[in-house]
């Protein structure tokens, strides 16, 4: 199994070849879905893309933790953080 991360330039040199467009094309393109993507999550919105996944803004509640050098006990409060739950054809093309 490969550990390798992709980075954006990567990304965008794979999408602009696929989709026979530039790479300026292209990181437009990409610029614009995840800005999409992260307004909607911003609005409380979830983005549903059928057969790859689903973005949506999940609460957390508050919770007290622990500063792991002094083990002081320090209160942590509830925010939004964003999710993804895969789809079933990303599911099955991962397995």
């Amino acid at each position: 199994m490969a550990n390798r991360k992709w980075n954006k330039l990567e990304v965008v040199e794979v999408v602009a070849s696929e989709a026979d467009l530039s790479k300026a094309a292209a990181e437009r393109a990409l610029d614009a879905i995840l800005g999409t993507i992260t307004g909607a999550l911003q609005r409380g919105e979830a983005v549903q893309l059928t057969g790859f996944g689903t973005f949506e803004a999940r609460e957390r509640k508050a919770r007290t933790g622990r500063n792991p050098q002094t083990g002081e006990e320090l209160f942590i409060p509830a925010r939004k953080v964003p999710a993804f739950r895969a789809g079933k054809q990303l599911k099955e093309a991962v397995a």
